[in-house]
């Protein structure tokens, strides 16, 4: 097929354009998606696996590290390791990141800060969606609450929630309608960190029921991310069955970070230890709005990872055993489509005449073979403009007798 751009957008898809274009490109018949886009991710958190290494891979020693490093952190620190994951994301065919910085009293709000700078610094290679999220809780951490208020009035887009870092239950429900509360005032999309646990007997490790029930009370439907909810993985099919249900209700965003779920997860085990993930087939099969993200690049969350959706959808694939090609096509859509509805750009987004022009076109032959392959990012283009290019060449040498000398390009 030949996709015709126009101002930014796809005017035109036929088996034939037979128009002139300012610019064309060839791309040999190679599979085109819309580009990929990541709701969750930790831009200045990035890079920090080397400063102070975690060793007991805990979700506990990952908040206590990262809170020891981001009180040393500088500005220009941050902007170098947060440039260094937009220009990973870039190349690797995403043109959308919803970032999640931290806003508290350890470093204030320098994560939004940067953030905004980044976001007219990267405009026309990709957007930025900006959570004030808060790390180290709201009643357990004094002033949160005021410092996210500033960050939404310096220009951040999105409320963001993390109501297991509290000290009760209580608390916990406290945290939520205070997200709820500060969203509602400001008409803006709610994104929490939630259930992050191996199973849900610890009460502020189990908020999803009442997330879904205040999401339904205040008319909030289609505007709750939740990302993580890992407990839900613990429950009987009889005791998710319901939870699931009021998801599907409220229309709760769900986003599975897998990288870093598997990585923290059954820590505590010594056999059969958990996997530690969201029950991603059981959500799906209910019409739950399921996507993925990267969530951390190389940090005491996840010291691995580089901004690949592509990679991380392998990895999604293989642990929750979506092998057919349906559930392979599923996967791919949960990167793509199911992602934008999370950051609420569904209606602009897709390969469809009238959308953005933001496509990634793969270096393999057929879409289906996008997971198998994990193909080079051949063109990446924002709004019907190329900002990236990629290419592998690779040569099996089988006595050929030629000199074997190779260029690199720093």
């Amino acid at each position: 097929m030949d996709i015709g751009i126009a101002h930014g957008r796809i005017v035109e898809i036929a088996g034939t354009i037979d128009k002139q274009a300012e610019e064309e490109i060839d791309a040999g018949g190679r599979a085109a998606l819309p580009s990929f886009v990541e709701p969750h991710m930790h831009l200045e958190k990035a890079f920090l696996h080397r400063r102070l290494p975690s060793r007991s891979g805990t979700l506990e020693e990952a908040i206590r590290v990262t809170g020891a490093l981001k009180a040393r952190q500088t500005r220009d620190d941050v902007l170098e390791r947060s440039r260094r994951v937009l220009d990973m994301a870039v190349l690797n065919g995403t043109t959308f990141i919803r970032a999640h910085p931290d806003v508290d009293p350890i470093q204030g709000l320098i994560g939004v800060e940067t953030a905004l700078a980044l976001r007219d610094e990267y405009r026309d290679l990709i957007d930025i969606q900006i959570v004030a999220f808060p790390q180290e809780g709201i009643l357990k951490a004094e002033g949160v609450e005021a410092l996210m208020a500033e960050g939404l009035d310096m220009g951040a887009d999105v409320v963001g929630g993390c109501p297991y870092n509290e000290a009760t239950p209580e608390d916990t429900r406290s945290h939520i309608d205070r997200v709820f509360a500060l969203a509602g005032q400001r008409d803006l999309p709610i994104d929490m960190h939630a259930d992050f646990a191996d199973d849900v007997s610890d009460p502020r490790y189990a908020a999803v029921r009442y997330i879904a029930e205040k999401t339904i009370a205040t008319g909030y439907q289609g505007r709750v991310a939740l990302g993580h909810v890992t407990s839900l993985g613990a429950l009987e099919p009889d005791q998710l069955a319901p939870i699931i249900d009021l998801l599907q209700r409220a229309d709760i965003h769900i986003v599975t970070l897998p990288a870093t779920d598997v990585y923290l997860g059954g820590r505590g085990d010594t056999s059969n230890p958990r996997r530690g993930l969201a029950p991603v087939r059981s959500l799906y099969e209910a019409g739950v709005n399921v996507a993925y993200s990267s969530n951390n690049i190389r940090n005491a969350f996840t010291p691995f990872g580089k901004a690949d959706p592509l990679q991380i959808g392998n990895l999604l694939a293989h642990l929750v055993q979506f092998g057919t090609p349906e559930h392979q096509a599923a996967i791919i859509r949960m990167g793509t489509h199911n992602a934008a509805r999370v950051v609420g750009v569904a209606e602009d987004y897709g390969l469809e005449v009238g959308r953005w022009a933001d496509i990634v076109i793969l270096d393999t032959y057929s879409v289906a073979d996008a997971l198998l392959d994990l193909p080079a990012r051949s063109w990446v283009l924002k709004r019907g403009r190329v900002v990236a290019m990629s290419s592998v060449e690779a040569t099996i040498c089988r006595d050929c007798g030629r000199q074997h000398a190779m260029r690199f390009r720093r």
